[in-house]
């Protein structure tokens, strides 16, 4: 029996083999000959065609097709390899495949850049090489991490960079050394990446490699998906009886923040295993070489390697993965395409930065694209312009890369349409755009389309959680709406509690309980506050204490706000709270002790809440030493917190720094504070310099804030509240506007109140009613307080209090 097997898998690399061996007779080439035409060793060639040898990779097929003058079939050849190969559990039932028997292609490593010139007898069709591998700092702790876990014990690696700095290439090469040990490789991704883990973690068995590329799939998954395989991988790298594992993950490094940031109080702890999953386990990537590894790269390319010496010769700033990942050329599209691919373009990335999925539908990209338009690019487009756009952008460039390519559906797949498909944006210019983007808003038809044709409940519950932080609240109920229909808890709870906002307070108690009863604690919080609202203080703790015990943080503190007015019952909560693990009640108790005056005891709940893993009791011991004078130990405390990641540390060295004069060191403190997570953080200081006379600077700040989003725009709006007052009406209306463009639409609302104080009450009203068009509650209240019952149900209440219809919609189609 030959190599390939028998039965399906056998006929089908069988068959394959035969297409190639009859193409090459025809060409009457030389296996030497073909090796040099195609790109490839002489020794791949020869094991391509031979029915002796191990199956070759997607690569070396490719290449070899196009060799031959197959071009036209590569697809139908990649099929058949794709049919020959070995199961994702073999016989005995372990998970995985050999090492040697993966592409790193099939792993997601990114196809490199070929562009050099080439001789007649090598020219082809676009094949993907890899490029030599540059060792770099990071590889090294890779590589020890890797060498413990050979040695038997069970290890763990994320690691952390920008889109195609090289994370699954090193991950690739750091494994290879453990092919020849007997190691085993797992890629969990069907039917997704979280349902696949989470279905066969507990099968993986000694001496397997379990490859989390792109991990927030795996880590990220809602609800609850991401927490549950985080444990569950706690669960296997602890386990002697099944090690030794290697799991390695790639994270962009907005993700590695967000499972990294301290919850706050008042909000959920949606990564509490995450987080203890990641400690420690983070390797950073460079985003460019330095000196070492340049001169490493030029070693390389002057003994022959052409893919990098082209790309040492069109860079000149390190970064050489990005550009051998086509980055260069998918820019250009991007930048320079034509208004219709554009269009399509910014609708992908405006849909992949606020939570969608990886599959986006055609006809989603086409709806949504409408008003992205000008209204002389949209008069002149074509009855054909979806398909020239697609022609524009979805044909690959160097590397196989293109800036939007079409996800080929299997045939066991039914999720994509099967008349329009699915369409994937490129990462770099994922990452790329959103940067760009990262100040609008999408337009109308955006969310129009999301609500008519995206079905995924995450998704949609993505992008209701977007459209209420833009305050476009008619659309986030629309979309909580339908993401609703699947019975989705964390979205019932959403809309929940969006209707209680709204008064619907029927709709939202029975939206609630469903969402409280399927186990979600944000259900169980916000029906708390509900049945509070209306005398059901029992019924109200009872649903507070279970988000407690689920390990809800905000259940704690809702309880213990309402112990306030009885000093023991409020000590007694806190020492109930802290016993079940609450680092949120070891501080709140540490601040309920300084109060008292008890330094002692409040020094050691902060110190156990540190202990425990919250950075914010840290920070509370450092403020609390502060304000007793100690100065040194404070800065200190400070620092400590700040080097483990709290933003909020962070937020304080900054003042610190502001105070002392040492003004660029502040710049910085604030820049990593909001990066780790303290919003407010560009507030603060805006204000710290404005009242310090420091005007320039503070709109220099408030500019800096821009660059993290929307949620920083309070810089703005403060400071535009502050020269105001100063005078400078002018300037403090440049600084609205620029909020405002942004999409921060309670700008609207305050503008309303502004022109009635100047008597110009249809400017107010005008501006009242665009801003409740938007959904600003305040600029509703504003209206309804000058026209009473006659708006007051379109606007949201009807006159007996209990509106029979959600706030605003029954205008709407």
């Amino acid at each position: 029996m030959t190599s390939e097997g028998g039965g399906a898998a056998g006929a089908a690399l069988g068959e394959l083999r035969a297409r190639l061996r009859a193409a090459h007779a025809a060409q009457g080439l030389t296996q030497t000959q073909l090796a040099r035409r195609a790109g490839l060793g002489r020794t791949s060639v020869s094991q391509a065609l031979s029915d002796t040898a191990s199956a070759p990779s997607a690569r070396t097929v490719a290449a070899v097709a196009q060799a031959v003058g197959l071009s036209g079939e590569v697809r139908l050849l990649l099929d058949l390899l794709a049919a020959s190969a070995q199961p994702a559990i073999s016989a005995d039932g372990v998970l995985g495949k050999p090492i040697t028997a993966w592409d790193p292609l099939d792993l997601e490593v990114h196809p490199a850049v070929d562009s050099s010139p080439r001789s007649a007898d090598e020219e082809r069709a676009t094949v993907t090489v890899l490029p030599g591998y540059v060792t770099r700092a990071h590889d090294a702790k890779l590589a020890s991490l890797v060498a413990t876990a050979a040695d038997g014990a069970s290890q763990m690696a994320v690691l952390v960079g920008s889109s195609s700095t090289g994370k699954t290439r090193a991950c690739w090469e750091a494994v290879q050394v453990l092919a020849p040990l007997g190691w085993r490789l797992w890629h969990p991704f069907d039917p997704t990446r979280a349902e696949a883990a989470l279905t066969d973690l507990e099968r993986v068995g000694p001496r397997t490699v379990v490859w989390l590329n792109e991990a927030q799939h795996y880590l990220g998954a809602g609800q609850g998906l991401g927490e549950r395989i985080a444990a569950a991988l706690r669960s296997l790298l602890t386990d002697p009886d099944r090690g030794p594992v290697l799991v390695l993950g790639t994270l962009w490094p907005q993700y590695a923040a967000a499972f990294a940031a301290m919850p706050q109080p008042e909000k959920g702890d949606p990564y509490a295993q995450v987080r203890e999953l990641l400690v420690g386990r983070w390797i950073t990537l460079p985003e460019s070489f330095d000196s070492a590894a340049t001169e490493a790269a030029n070693m390389l390319a002057r003994a022959g390697d052409r893919q990098l010496a082209d790309a040492l010769e069109n860079t000149r700033d390190g970064r050489l993965t990005q550009y051998l990942a086509g980055a260069p050329e998918l820019l250009r599209l991007y930048e320079t395409s034509p208004a219709p691919a554009r269009a399509l373009l910014h609708v992908a990335v405006d849909a992949r930065r606020l939570g969608v999925g990886l599959r986006l539908p055609l006809i989603f990209l086409a709806d949504a694209a409408v008003d992205y338009f000008s209204d002389d690019e949209y008069d002149l487009l074509t009855d054909n312009w979806i398909e020239q756009a697609l022609a524009d952008i979805s044909a690959p460039v160097y590397g196989n890369l293109a800036p939007l390519r079409r996800i080929r559906p299997r045939p066991d797949n039914h999720q994509a349409d099967p008349l329009l498909g699915d369409f994937r944006v490129a990462d770099y210019i994922e990452q790329y755009g959103g940067q760009q983007r990262r100040l609008l808003c999408p337009p109308e038809s955006f969310w129009r389309a999301a609500h008519q044709h995206l079905v995924n409940s995450t998704d949609l519950t993505a992008l209701g959680d977007a459209a209420r932080e833009r305050h476009r609240l008619r659309y986030a109920y629309l979309l909580w709406d339908k993401a609703a229909k699947d019975s989705n808890p964390p979205t019932l709870a959403r809309l929940g509690r969006f209707y209680h906002e709204k008064r619907v307070h029927r709709t939202a108690e029975r939206l609630l309980r469903r969402a409280a009863e399927a186990g979600n604690t944000d259900g169980m919080n916000y029906l708390a506050d509900l049945l509070d609202q209306f005398g059901h203080s029992d019924e109200a703790t009872s649903f507070a204490l279970r988000a407690a015990a689920n390990g809800d943080d905000r259940g704690w503190s809702w309880l213990l706000l309402h112990h306030k007015s009885d000093d023991e019952k409020e000590h007694a909560m806190y020492l109930r709270a802290a016993a079940v693990g609450s680092t949120l009640a070891l501080r709140l108790l540490g601040s309920f002790l300084k109060q008292r005056g008890d330094i002692d005891g409040a020094s050691k709940a902060y110190q156990q809440a540190s202990d425990a893993g919250d950075l914010e009791g840290l920070t509370d011991l450092a403020k609390m030493k502060e304000e007793a004078g100690n100065q040194s130990e404070a800065h200190t405390l400070f620092q400590e917190a700040a080097s483990a990641g709290s933003g909020e540390a962070m937020k304080h060295l900054a003042r610190i720094c502001h105070e002392a004069g040492n003004h660029e060191a502040a710049d910085e403190y604030t820049h990593k504070a909001a990066e780790a997570g303290a919003l407010n953080a560009f507030h603060s200081l805006t204000w710290m310099r404005y009242v310090a006379g420091m005007h320039a600077e503070a709109l220099h700040t408030a500019k800096q804030s821009l660059k993290f989003g929307t949620t920083q725009l309070n810089a703005f709006l403060q400071l535009a509240s502050l020269w105001d007052k100063s005078g400078n009406h002018e300037g403090a209306e440049q600084l609205r506007q620029i909020a405002l463009e942004a999409g921060y639409t309670p700008v609207l609302a305050g503008r309303a109140i502004k022109l009635e104080s100047k008597g110009d009450k249809p400017a107010a009203e005008a501006a009242a009613r665009e801003a409740a068009d938007a959904g600003m509650r305040e600029a509703i209240d504003f209206i309804n307080d000058r026209h009473r019952n006659e708006e007051l149900w379109f606007y949201g209440l009807e006159p007996d209090g209990t509106p029979s219809k959600p706030w605003g919609f029954h205008a709407q189609p």
